[in-house]
């Protein structure tokens, strides 16, 4: 089985050689603790016997120089090591963003506070796993060897000793560590995600949850998420003192060890009284240099978890970490042209289940669909099927396009830079007839700043029907020769909702694009060259896939579909 974290890391782009550079500075560090812990030693051991005071003179000078460089190499250490992993969770972000809009189906089928868990603190832990795991276990090999060496060469036996002690917190330690934190992990991380989730759902639909009497369930939700969150966090911090007393002990073992080798030695004449006092207390500082691997081993953990977390935003073109099932193909064709082929939409792809299937659609260049029927019918998922962004469960897709959600998201910045999100190179000509075109322009001459004016984060400073035409304005700057668009009449009232979807077609037809829209509001769709009503042959047949009940233009449905005809008259009576 591929290693997930294995499999990312090359999105991280590290340079091997900044990782090279920290791991040298955090060697050095350590070594100047156990110069500083050593120098120490030697200097009081042979300050009890009273030499002459020039005899000190490079010890104290010593203490003070490892004392000072410890300090000064632990920072340039921390510099370089965050060096790395920031711009590694800066190039894991990049290529992330690149490879989800290039084509992650399965990110339209998560949670949008889950999928913020995921491209949030999922690639903190994975750039971690360089700074909390891959440099401190370079640091502690280079170091630990170094340590053993030095009291090596006073007592080989006590260097044995070291380093076994060093062994059973450097690899046995971290190896509990690791083990036990194996399932604490994947709880915490799925916790995580699901306390995102359920926090930004609260956020952005409080009011509406309140309205339909959801919000107590939704607020409880939240905090058993929350219980679950903190249980792992406790077994966690249970792991961590399991390995912090596993190192208390090797470290008592290792002075005791050095001690009972090193008295004897002493009193036989092998070892001199100052080289006793290094042997003996050299290890205190030497422990440093674990102290950080049962925590790195944890880390690695998280950070696989993570890594595993985000491959699965990722199609296995991408890297993902198991191949996902076959999925039906989605090709790309000519521009203007899109062709749905027996199409099936649904969630979870050709394994999941189909809420639309049957679909046939031939799109010529500035033709326009209209996509009818009742609200949870299948609309919008059959839109993200034919933009590409769920894989269909039957059929085939030809083409591709621009999917144009209702709630689609309005960024912290001004008006015409919402707008280049469609388009880089948008001047403010083009935005401006853009804006007017779907009957913004009074609201912009409106704004104190014109373009120039910021609106706020996810449009909370523009009415609902502000933020929908702003919206299609975008999708119109786009590149794209498709436009699928998902309730363009929402929160519009009747007459603007009309000259809206009237201004998509007019707009299709002399541009030569092609435009499918998904509507409630049928009255506009006379404006459309055909309309397909999606609905259920048996309407009791509960959990069936939708059909294609009937298609036609908007005039031939009137005609002949009774139920057609009856929506349709009620949006003309009377409130």
């Amino acid at each position: 089985m591929t290693d997930p974290l294995r499999e990312l890391l090359p999105l991280l782009e590290i340079r091997w050689s900044r990782v090279a550079r920290a791991v040298a500075l955090g060697s050095l560090t350590l070594v100047c603790a156990i110069g500083l812990a050593a120098a120490a030693a030697w200097l009081v051991a042979r300050a009890s016997q009273m030499p002459p005071v020039l005899v000190l003179s490079v010890a104290t000078v010593g203490v003070r120089a490892f004392g000072t460089g410890r300090a000064f190499f632990r920072y340039l250490e921390r510099l370089a090591s965050h060096d790395v992993a920031l711009r590694g969770m800066a190039a894991l972000r990049a290529n992330l963003y690149e490879r989800i809009a290039r084509g992650g189906a399965d990110v339209v089928a998560l949670r949008r506070g889950d999928l913020l868990a995921r491209v949030g603190s999922d690639v903190d832990d994975v750039g971690d796993v360089v700074v909390r795991a891959m440099i401190p276990a370079a640091v502690a090999v280079v170091a630990g060897l170094g340590s053993v060496l030095l009291v090596g060469v006073f007592l080989p036996a006590a260097g044995l000793v070291l380093l076994a002690c060093l062994l059973l917190t450097g690899v046995v330690s971290p190896w509990l560590a690791s083990r036990a934190s194996a399932s604490v992990e994947l709880r915490g991380a799925a916790a995580r995600g699901e306390v995102a989730a359920r926090t930004l759902e609260l956020l952005e639909d409080g009011q509406q949850l309140r309205v339909g009497g959801l919000l107590a369930d939704r607020r409880a939700g939240l905090r058993a998420a929350e219980a679950r969150l903190a249980a792992a966090t406790d077994d966690g911090a249970r792991v961590a003192g399991v390995s912090a007393g596993i190192e208390a002990g090797a470290q008592t073992l290792a002075v005791l060890g050095c001690l009972l080798l090193g008295v004897p030695a002493a009193l036989a004449g092998d070892l001199a009284a100052t080289e006793l006092a290094v042997v003996v207390l050299t290890p205190l500082a030497v422990f440093e240099v674990t102290a950080a691997l049962p925590a790195a081993a944890v880390q690695l953990r998280r950070s696989r978890a993570a890594a595993r977390r985000l491959l699965e935003l990722l199609s296995p073109a991408d890297g993902a970490s198991a191949p996902a099932p076959e999925a039906r193909p989605v090709r790309h064709g000519t521009s203007g042209h899109l062709v749905l082929t027996g199409v099936g939409a649904g969630w979870g792809g050709p394994a999941g289940a189909t809420v639309v299937s049957g679909v046939d659609l031939d799109m010529n260049p500035g033709s326009v669909v209209a996509l009818a029927g009742a609200s949870g019918v299948g609309k919008t998922t059959l839109l993200l099927t034919a933009a590409g962004l769920l894989a269909p469960t039957a059929g085939e897709v030809d083409g591709h396009g621009l999917f144009v959600a209702e709630d689609g998201h309005v960024f912290g910045t001004t008006v015409l830079e919402n707008l280049r999100v469609a388009r880089a190179d948008v001047d403010e000509a083009e935005a401006r007839d853009a804006l007017a075109a779907v009957g913004l322009g009074d609201w912009l001459d409106g704004l104190p700043d014109d373009l120039a004016t910021v609106l706020g984060t996810g449009g909370s400073d523009v009415s609902g029907g502000e933020r929908r035409r702003l919206l299609v304005a975008r999708a119109l700057l786009a590149p794209h020769r498709v436009l699928l668009v998902d309730e363009p009449a929402e929160h519009l009232d009747a007459r603007t909702a009309d000259a809206l979807v009237e201004t998509l077609a007019t707009i299709a037809r002399t541009t030569g694009r092609s435009v499918v829209l998904a509507s409630h509001r049928l009255a506009p769709l006379g404006t459309a060259d055909e309309v397909l009503l999606l609905g259920h042959h048996d309407a009791s047949a509960a959990g069936a896939p939708a059909h294609v009940l009937a298609r036609g233009t908007h005039a031939d449905l009137l005609r002949d579909v009774p139920d057609y005809r009856w929506a349709a008259g009620q949006e003309l009576a009377p409130a």
